[in-house]
């Protein structure tokens, strides 16, 4: 296939959708860390915020959990080792030695530029392997769609090991075209940022089969012969390989992740979802086509996977994506925020399917109408997925409150308890560690250092009342505060 050049005019178009993605993504910047999926962003951000204040120990990254909750093992020290703290780290840096705006807009702006660099090499590389017009849409879908706006500036590792994981796919794209001795640069380069992503996020590494693909195009079946195509991926996954091996010797701080594969959290416990109906429903139906392609963009997307004569380059990323999400299937169905390694496969093709629709009309007024009718589906369904997706940024004024009361009632030091099921978004808002469910008996909690119970239950509340077997310190009609 014959490939396409990116010229001149391309990075005006490129500038002005990544500005257009860029206005939309600083759309409640600056709101506190207590919007959606927030008991997830803020163990990221307490890691960053460990950090700023004690230094940058990457290997023991803490944060202000102390509890047993998601590892099963007490944790007193809130050790927390899930992916190697990258992402963490980098936002940090900022806030610590550019230190004019919040911690949390530092975290969703290094994401957010992490999603315009994916944007970015969409576009090139769709210029190169389909056309123009599939470039300018894909890059348009994934740049204003309300769903991919979102996770694209949670504080989440997701879009910056997304935006590593393509520069692999990127600089490897290159070494695979050239023979010039920058190849040998692209080559080490793709490395560097393959193992950036996995251990940013090691579930990136089903786009190595893009990577995989690549050398097969460059080498035919000589590729298991040369020596660069086995040093690749055994220095990209050695850093990763080293880092799951040193957190084995910390089981308290590694949380349960098991049920990723097969299972859901329900109010009956872990349940069975692998391949199950329901499974299929709530991943196809309600994420990919109500929530984020609002619907009738859908369809758009099957084109494009439906097309006649495939780019085999552009399908590694589509079965790459998709396999992850077969893999994880508990994962994918309990958390909105995994779908987010999806994106750019769901963009390309339907920017395939918007180009292949266009490009089949002759005369000049079908093809007219037809472009009128793409973009009032695609306005439709933009609104559509927004309806669902506004209240992502929606957030509880109450718990801002109780925060900031917590905070002005207690020391830095004191270790608190609250009883939000697991939850840490209080104990970042308030700035405090402790257990986010009350999993023991308080003379145990007492015992391990825990000062105050937090309680938003009028039940709990009335009984510890009448009980009054610890001090009230604070009672409003939203919650009370006991010391233990």
């Amino acid at each position: 296939m014959k490939k396409n050049n990116f010229l001149a005019f391309d990075w005006l178009i490129l500038i002005v959708i990544l500005v257009i993605g860029l206005a939309f993504r600083l759309y409640k910047i600056n709101t506190p860390l207590a919007d959606f999926h927030s008991w997830r962003q803020v163990d990221t951000a307490a890691v960053a915020r460990n950090f700023v204040r004690n230094g940058f120990d990457l290997l023991h990254p803490h944060y202000d959990d102390l509890s047993s909750i998601q590892s099963g093992v007490d944790n007193p020290e809130g050790l927390r080792f899930v992916e190697f703290p990258l992402y963490n780290a980098g936002f940090a840096l900022l806030a610590k030695f550019f230190p004019v705006l919040p911690l949390e807009i530092y975290g969703r702006l290094v994401s957010i530029i992490a999603s315009l660099v994916v944007i970015a090499i969409i576009y090139y590389l769709l210029i190169k392997e389909n056309s123009r017009l599939s470039a300018i849409a894909a890059s348009l879908i994934y740049a204003t769609f309300p769903f991919f706006v979102f996770f694209s500036r949670v504080v989440l590792p997701e879009s910056t090991a997304l935006a590593t994981i393509f520069l692999a796919i990127f600089f490897q794209y290159q070494y695979s075209l050239k023979n010039s001795s920058w190849r040998f640069i692209f080559y080490f380069l793709s490395i560097v940022f393959f193992a950036a992503g996995l251990l940013i996020k090691p579930t990136v590494i089903f786009y190595g089969l893009v990577i995989f693909y690549l050398f097969i195009k460059k080498f035919k079946g000589a590729a298991f012969k040369k020596i660069e195509f086995y040093l690749y991926f055994i220095l990209a996954a050695l850093p990763f390989l080293f880092w799951r091996n040193y957190i084995q010797a910390f089981p308290q701080a590694v949380p349960a992740s098991e049920w990723l594969l097969f299972s859901v959290n329900t109010p009956n416990g872990l349940q069975k979802i692998f391949f199950r109906p329901s499974f299929f429903r709530w991943i196809f139906f309600e994420r990919i086509n109500n929530l984020i392609f609002g619907g009738l963009a859908t369809g758009f997307f099957i084109i494009g996977c439906l097309k006649k004569q495939k780019n085999i380059f552009l399908m590694t990323i589509l079965l790459s994506a998709f396999a992850y999400v077969f893999t994880f299937q508990g994962g994918n169905l309990q958390h909105a925020y995994y779908q987010t390694l999806i994106f750019p496969a769901l963009a390309i093709f339907a920017g395939i399917g918007i180009s292949l629709i266009i490009n089949q009309q002759k005369i000049f007024i079908n093809y007219f109408v037809s472009s009128l009718v793409i973009v009032g589906v695609l306005g439709l369904s933009w609104f559509f997925s927004y309806y669902n997706v506004k209240d992502y940024y929606s957030y509880s004024q109450d718990l801002i409150s109780i925060a900031r009361i917590i905070k002005s009632l207690t020391l830095p030091e004191d270790k608190i308890i609250t009883d939000t099921i697991g939850d840490t978004t209080l104990l970042y808002l308030a700035d405090r560690k402790g257990f986010p469910a009350p999993i023991q008996e308080f003379p145990e909690l007492k015992a391990k250092g825990l000062k105050y119970f937090v309680t938003m239950q009028s039940d709990v509340k009335n009984s510890m009342k009448k009980e009054k077997k610890y001090q009230l310190i604070f009672e409003n009609d939203k919650f009370a505060i006991f010391e233990l």
